[in-house]
């Protein structure tokens, strides 16, 4: 690993100074580290500055806002996003997709803006947050954007965030009343892995039990996490019979691209990518009505 100039930086204005003054050269912004640091380890990062983050007060912590949403801050951890009472009020099954990320030591340190600037497609937050809708924004010395989390991904370890810009916050909107919500991740080796396939789901169904909403993203089934609106485009206005539930989960096929890599082959993770949004559908259909 080769030497580098470390900042630290005690505010974002501060940390974005930084980033102006050095953007000519190769400098890159750090969070949790767990990520940058494997890659720097396998020299696949060589950087010639290093922002740190972690001295920035207000980049950390989860706040529950007026309408129901949640505003989480970018160094907010995997670990403190698990064992959140307000993430786990909002909807259990957000909690529950943090604390499969990885191991325990893994969930102390990493952070929600770093797993999502990281972009790898495998890791298990970003369908859950684009099942959920949720937004980011992102901060320069130009000032201030924000985008969907399902745009946030361009490809595989490549985002939209340009060279002078620090994600800040994740916002999660409310959910409706009656919205239910599951992440399901198939792990056919050690439970800390990185998922073959992974997804999640956010439904809600009528009086009628008719599909009146529904947002499905899969994680591993393409060089980006993936919104499946075909499917989610074949439920909405049905009842949840098995056949309709297996007829959506079908139109999988032509959306996902998998790479073939250790944990299967493209053709296995496209049928896994069926299977495992068939199960998520019908686990939700079965919900209580209003369990989140």
């Amino acid at each position: 690993m080769s030497s580098y100039a470390l900042h630290q930086p005690e505010s974002l204005a501060e940390a974005l100074d930084l980033l102006a003054e050095h953007g000519d050269e190769d400098t890159h912004v750090i969070a949790g580290g767990t990520s940058m640091v494997l890659l720097m380890t396998m020299g696949l990062l060589q950087p010639e500055h290093m922002i740190a983050l972690r001295k920035i007060p207000e980049l950390h912590g989860i706040t529950t806002e007026a309408d129901g949403g949640l505003k989480i801050g970018a160094l907010t951890t995997h670990r403190q996003m698990e064992l959140s009472s307000e993430v786990r009020a909002y909807a259990p099954a957000l909690s529950e997709t943090f604390g499969q990320v990885a191991t325990v030591r893994i969930r102390n340190q990493g952070t929600v803006g770093g797993n999502l600037a990281h972009a790898d497609p495998a890791q298990d937050p970003p369908p859950m947050l684009i099942a959920l809708d949720a937004s980011v924004t992102v901060r320069s010395q130009a000032g201030e954007r924000s985008l969907p989390v399902e745009e946030l991904f361009v490809d595989y370890l490549t985002t939209r965030l340009q060279p002078a810009e620090v994600l800040t916050s994740v916002r999660v909107p409310a959910l409706t009343p009656g919205t239910r919500t599951v992440y399901l991740k198939f792990l056919p080796r050690t439970h800390d892995d990185y998922a073959t396939i992974s997804v999640a789901a956010a439904l809600r169904l009528n009086d009628d039990g008719r599909c009146e909403h529904a947002r499905i993203a899969l994680g591993g089934a393409a060089g980006v996490p993936l919104r499946v609106r075909a499917v989610e485009d074949a439920l909405v206005g049905e009842q949840l019979t098995d056949a309709i539930i297996a007829e959506a989960a079908a139109l999988v096929d032509s959306v996902v691209d998998p790479p073939s890599d250790a944990r299967g082959s493209a053709e296995y993770k496209r049928k896994m990518a069926r299977v495992w949004t068939e199960r998520a559908l019908r686990s939700l259909r079965d919900q209580s009505n209003g369990e989140h």
